[in-house]
């Protein structure tokens, strides 16, 4: 088989798969045929091969052909391989280039959030956090984004745990307000830090979460308030909301 034919053979394999993996029920080597318009001969040889190496199955009963398992054992290997931070640094590179703002990658840690990534902006802005270094998650904007979608039974033990201790007089302390805080940020998709973990820094930040689901990071944006206005934060959520949907896409979650 000369190069050409064989990438179209490939071509036409690929285009069957696709087929098969959008019916449930799969397909016949007929309707696959008239679909991509080529002959059922060629079809049944190639979906003979993808039988053979286990990414196509037939069902005995209805001689119909269905994703094989071995996709989930290629998809479990990728999943395993894929690194948070090289796959998040291009769209967090984007959010720094757009705002010239201080751009945080955090991730979960037993009760805490922990800075994994940050990149500096054009900006001037003094800041606490650095790479490795923790943080509560009642106070700042990424620590609200994770607690709003983890379990009712982790939150209540964080909470219990860790309290709601002061850092502003702007961070909120009573237990049925920050409740009710982490449902605005569920409802919205995206979180704010009012000044509530330093003075004179506003923070917006939206979930990352991985192909089960599961809320795991979250990243977002730091400024000083006088540039951090209600205004911008109204333009910047639909962009962060965006942000959070591609990198978390890349993490293998889909959105149903």
């Amino acid at each position: 088989m000369d190069r050409e034919n064989m990438v179209k053979s490939v071509g036409r394999a690929l285009d069957i798969i696709m087929l098969v993996s959008m019916k449930k029920g799969g397909l016949g080597v007929t309707e696959i045929a008239n679909q991509i318009d080529i002959n059922k001969s060629s079809v049944y040889r190639i979906l003979s091969t993808l039988v053979q190496y286990g990414y196509v199955e037939q069902d005995k009963e209805t001689g119909r052909y269905k994703l094989g398992y071995k996709f989930l054992e290629v998809s479990s290997r990728l999943l395993e391989f894929i690194d948070l931070r090289e796959e998040a640094k291009p769209f967090l590179k984007e959010l720094e280039n757009e705002t010239n703002e201080v751009i945080h990658l955090v991730v979960y840690d037993q009760g805490e959030v922990v800075y994994i990534e940050k990149l500096d902006g054009s900006e001037t802005l003094r800041m606490h956090s650095k790479v490795g270094k923790r943080a509560p998650m009642h106070c700042t904007s990424v620590g609200k984004a994770i607690l709003a979608h983890l379990p009712t039974i982790v939150v209540t033990e964080i909470l219990e745990r860790k309290g709601l201790p002061v850092h502003t007089d702007k961070t909120i302390t009573d237990k049925e307000m920050f409740i009710q805080e982490l449902n605005h940020v569920r409802k919205n998709g995206y979180a704010l830090d009012l000044e509530e973990n330093e003075y004179g820094i506003t923070c917006i930040a939206v979930p990352i979460f991985d192909h089960l689901g599961k809320v795991v990071a979250a990243v977002s944006i730091s400024g000083p308030t006088i540039r951090m206005t209600a205004d911008r934060l109204e333009k910047l959520h639909p962009r962060m909301i965006n942000i959070g949907r591609d990198i978390s896409a890349r993490l293998g979650h889909v959105i149903i």
